[in-house]
Parts: C-alpha cells; sequence; structure tokens
C-alpha cells in the first residue's frame, strides 16, 4: 500500500511541476484532448495503463 501511495504521489508532483513549468502548453493540450472523441482518448488511457504496468513489471521484477 506505501507503494501505491508513493507512486500516487510521485504522479501528482510530475504533473504539478508540468502545469506549473508550463502553464499555456498545458492548457493547450487539454483543450485537444475536449474535443477528441472518447473512444480515443479511452485507448490512449489504455495504452498509458499498459505501458505503465509493463514498467513498473520490468523495474521491480
Amino acid at each position: 500500500m506505501t507503494d501505491l501511495l508513493a507512486a500516487l504521489g510521485l504522479v501528482l508532483a510530475l504533473e504539478g511541476a508540468l502545469y506549473a513549468a508550463f502553464p499555456g502548453p498545458m492548457k493547450r493540450a487539454l483543450a485537444v484532448v475536449a474535443v477528441q472523441p472518447e473512444g480515443q482518448i479511452r485507448f490512449g488511457g489504455l495504452v498509458a495503463l499498459a505501458v505503465g504496468v509493463l514498467l513498473v513489471w520490468l523495474v521491480r521484477g
């Protein structure tokens, strides 16, 4: 459970750093995502999920 909380904290820190460093490009990126079809967003999320699980599996063994 502590690994999950640490990972969540890392995600929030990285995302917060992106919004703090690049607010304009992040707003534009969100605007682009807002007009994408839900199926395309879902597919992108599933790809990100698979890559993330694979990466954790490779690193943690």
